[in-house]
């Protein structure tokens, strides 16, 4: 079945111009030209990826971005005029899967919604990752440690999948860039940071060993406590 698109942007020429062209794309369309909308068009008709404007009437980009990623994982693609590092990370930070800012190339928009939906798909082979009693499940896109069941959103899970599959070795800054978020945030982003901590609040939420360790001036690496 071909994939529907929210897009949730309140200028009528931007969202006119993405909804033709993703139609022409052969994508089902779906538009709401402010937050609550959308966030009623997500509810009543789920989508499988949406367009986010930030600065949107109301409700903004960023709180539409925390109340659908609370609700599932829906691949979120969030566009603003905002350029700084610290917004890229504030974006992402509230559940956004990738960003764009304005103006932008609608070639480099679709080769994104492509890549989002490409990690949104299920592996075609499936298989559970360990490492100690940490456990990832590459079909499901969920984790364990030990018994406890651990929920992880998609960029968790591609950063410990990412770990998960090098464990014992040092992956740089600018590998996990490459790898995990495939553009780059400036060399002063704490991205990488930011999700590492969250991983660490969940992996070790029951007062676990640390198994993710900071690797100073280089990077990080999963491996057991010393």
């Amino acid at each position: 079945m071909t994939e529907k698109i929210l897009v949730i942007e309140d200028e009528v020429r931007i969202a006119q111009v993405l909804e033709r062209g993703l139609i022409y794309e052969g994508y089902r369309v779906d538009v709401a030209y402010d937050g609550r909308t959308g966030l009623a068009l997500a509810r009543d008709n789920p989508p499988d990826l949406v367009i986010l404007d930030w600065m949107l009437p109301g409700l903004d980009g960023l709180e539409v971005c925390k109340r659908l990623r609370s609700a599932n994982d829906i691949p979120i693609l969030m566009l603003t005029a905002k350029e700084e590092v610290a917004d890229r990370v504030q974006g992402l930070d509230a559940g956004a899967d990738d960003y764009m800012v304005k103006p932008f190339s609608f070639d480099e928009l679709l080769a994104r919604i492509r890549a989002l939906f490409r990690r949104a798909l299920p592996s075609s082979h499936p298989e559970v990752l360990h490492f100690t009693n940490l456990a990832l499940d590459t079909g499901t896109h969920r984790a364990t440690r030990g018994d406890r069941s651990i929920d992880l959103t998609a960029k968790e899970y591609e950063l410990l999948d990412l770990f998960m599959r090098n464990p014992r070795q040092v992956l740089t800054r600018d590998l996990i860039f490459d790898r995990v978020w495939s553009y780059d945030f400036g060399g002063e982003s704490n991205i990488i940071e930011v999700y590492v901590r969250y991983l660490r609040q969940k992996t070790e939420s029951e007062g676990e060993p640390r198994l993710l360790h900071t690797v100073r001036g280089v990077g990080y690496v999963l491996r057991e406590e010393s």
